[in-house]
């Protein structure tokens, strides 16, 4: 312990010898250096700069001094340093006046001051106009002046850490925006990607769709031409088990079966000999009737292959079954025969009865639908025949709904879409309902009419019709 009175009697030795040293700490490894706490001790009296180094000698800090606040400055432009620790009254410039220039230059710097009990305004102006961390009065205890250090050094240490860890999570903050961008910008480059494979699909599925019926009906174009029918009969008969199928409540896809079951349900008969394909029912023997209603059968294990219609299949199976159980070929009844072939066999047998196929001699559709009624519970399910009535009390429900316009082939252009089939006189399917003519498609069909030597009757929608 030593106060202000007794700091003249330290010997020249130490005075001379301390004056003009700016900074020792010569035990200490370079490597140590570089990591310990830099304490700046600024005081115009060696010994009082003397003394307390030695109170600083075990604490293993890098000790610089200086005798004024200009020299003090001078090294705070080319060293870093943690801690200030200077006198009050120096010459020339003022322990005040120093820090207040050290806090405008070095703002993370701790200042510690040391004055006198006589120094308490001045004190109070240093700590306004330096900010100082705390102030020690002379003479100092050693014990407090280490504490005292220790504490404004850790707080510098918590500052900086503090000051790195705003850093660090800005920084990181920053690297997620960018990242949050950049995410963003792929997300919504991939939800494109996504839309845009959606709607190729969506557009390829409708294509395979469009195409698989088009199929469907050149199969049933073939059939027709192999079975010495008027072409369109498979397109009727398909027609009318869908619209029952839907006054049934049935499902679209359901009623789309129903369609596709109706265009192939002759497809067993290409295994028939020519001599059975002319002759109404009514007019085979029992053996020849046998044969005829096997065809049903042929039809599914042809069908049975392809996935898409295995549904399709098994109606055509069950076509010639009966209401009252005396069918072909498992001999269901009632409910127990599948509704899509229940629908299938009131279609069927009202085309055929107008067109001859059960009959020699074609009926009118009043007498056809007349016929049907007497079977009503016989042959047919009693519910089918009555939405079968009543579709037929109003055909209209039949009829295309959008106006259609009736053109030729020489009237015909690009662009156009078919409101019906397009078939030549023979009942050839040439083009299916709703394609839309291109201009090859134009003038392969310009040329078909002129070797048919008869106008094709086109049916088209009006709002794609030429002017």
């Amino acid at each position: 312990m030593i106060n202000s009175d007794e700091a003249g009697k330290f010997s020249d030795m130490d005075a001379s010898s301390e004056a003009n040293k700016s900074y020792v700490e010569p035990e200490l490894p370079a490597s140590a250096e570089a990591s310990n706490p830099v304490v700046l001790l600024v005081d115009d009296e060696p010994s009082i700069l003397s003394a307390l180094k030695r109170a600083l000698r075990q604490s293993r800090y890098q000790v610089l001094t200086a005798e004024n606040g200009a020299a003090a400055l001078d090294l705070l432009a080319s060293t870093e340093v943690d801690l200030i620790i200077s006198d009050m009254r120096m010459p020339q410039m003022s322990g005040a006046e120093f820090l207040a220039q050290a806090q405008a230059l070095y703002p993370d710097t701790i200042r510690i001051l040391l004055t006198g009990y006589s120094e308490i305004k001045s004190v109070v102006h240093a700590i306004n106009e330096g900010g100082v961390y705390r102030y020690l009065l002379k003479p100092w205890d050693d014990h407090d002046l280490l504490l005292t250090i220790a504490q404004a050094l850790e707080q510098r240490r918590l500052r900086k850490e503090t000051a790195r860890l705003i850093a660090l999570t800005e920084r990181q903050n920053n690297e997620l925006r960018a990242f949050t961008v950049g995410l963003e910008t792929q997300v919504v480059a991939r939800t494109e990607e996504i839309r845009q494979t959606v709607m190729f699909l969506e557009d390829a599925q409708h294509d395979l769709k469009s195409n698989f019926a088009a199929m469907v009906q050149v199969c049933a174009s073939m059939i027709e031409l192999r079975c010495g029918v008027m072409g369109g009969q498979s397109l009727r008969i398909g027609e009318m088990a869908r619209h029952l199928a839907l006054a049934s409540d049935m499902s679209e896809l359901q009623a789309q079966e129903l369609f596709f079951a109706g265009l192939l349900h002759g497809i067993g008969k290409l295994s028939l000999p020519d001599e059975l394909l002319h002759k109404s029912l009514d007019r085979m023997s029992a053996d020849e009737s046998h044969l005829f209603q096997l065809h049903p059968l042929r039809a599914q294990m042809v069908l049975t292959p392809i996935a898409q219609l295995g549904q399709v299949a098994h109606i055509i199976r069950h076509q010639y079954e009966r209401f009252n159980g005396r069918g072909t070929p498992d001999g269901l009844a009632g409910a127990g025969i599948p509704l899509g072939s229940r629908i299938l066999a009131v279609a069927r047998d009202f085309d055929d009865l107008q067109h001859g196929g059960i009959v020699k001699h074609s009926i009118s559709l009043q007498q056809a639908v007349a016929l049907l009624k007497t079977q009503t519970g016989i042959r047919y399910d009693p519910q089918i025949i009555e939405r079968f009535v009543v579709l037929m009390e109003d055909p209209s429900k039949l009829k295309l709904k959008t106006p259609v316009s009736e053109i030729s082939g020489s009237q015909l252009t690009e662009g156009m879409r078919l409101a019906d089939d397009l078939r030549n006189r023979r009942g050839v399917l040439l083009m299916t309902k709703d394609s839309t003519v291109s201009a090859h498609q134009v003038e392969q069909l310009q040329r078909l009419e002129e070797q048919e030597k008869t106008p094709f009757v086109i049916l088209v929608h009006s709002s794609t019709a030429a002017a």
